[in-house]
């Protein structure tokens, strides 16, 4: 991205419905769109002056990951999750990648959102673990609230299923994350030390 865009995209609109970057269904677009800013995926590594550096190197340069086995496994039963989600929760699957209300670098594609009758926006996050969880590992809450940040939702439901070599064990487990705006502020402006690392980088 060149350093003016960096530098001057920045908007106000009422609804995250009109703040769909993307919807999804072309994976091409959507991994343009998600490489022209800051997503969750990112600020989920940033916690030290050293990881926005690692962050920033690769935003400029591609990982070079390009999937295992843990990470098909996980997409192959993402569909299938969401599916217990939607009849479990009532929370739609999504693709879509959505902006934050005052800054379009600010990208955030949750696995699962509804509007609830009460106009509380509620997410869905889904993973697979071969691990058990007493908590909810820190780099996912970061996600997490990140999410809730650029879509303005109040809460989220982390869902989780293990499996032991590949197999699922049980149905998903799930508990929900409310929104903490002290996070939310520590990830905007750790986000915006990633943009000024990027915008320095790219002169």
């Amino acid at each position: 991205m060149a350093v003016q865009e960096w530098e001057s995209m920045n908007i106000s609109s009422a609804s995250h419905l009109r703040r769909v970057v993307t919807d999804g269904s072309d994976r091409g677009a959507w991994f343009r769109a998600r490489a022209r800013g800051i997503t969750a995926t990112d600020v989920a590594k940033l916690s030290t002056p050293r990881s926005i550096d690692a962050a920033a190197w690769e935003k400029l340069h591609g990982s070079g990951f390009a999937g295992n086995a843990y990470t098909r496994h996980g997409t192959e039963r993402e569909p299938e999750i969401a599916a217990w989600v939607l009849a479990e929760h009532g929370i739609e699957p999504s693709q879509a990648l959505f902006h934050a209300e005052e800054d379009l670098r600010h990208l955030a594609t949750p696995d699962g959102l509804v509007l609830r009758a009460d106009g509380n926006l509620e997410l869905a996050e889904i993973k697979t673990t071969n691990k058990p969880w007493r908590t909810i590992p820190r780099n996912y809450l970061r996600q997490v609230w990140w999410q809730q940040y650029v879509l303005g939702a109040e809460r989220t439901l982390m869902v989780w299923e293990r499996h032991e070599n590949f197999v699922p064990v049980g149905d998903p487990e799930c508990r929900w994350v409310d929104r903490d705006e002290n996070e939310i502020a520590k990830l905007v402006n750790l986000a915006g030390q990633l943009i000024d690392t990027l915008i320095a980088r790219a002169r």
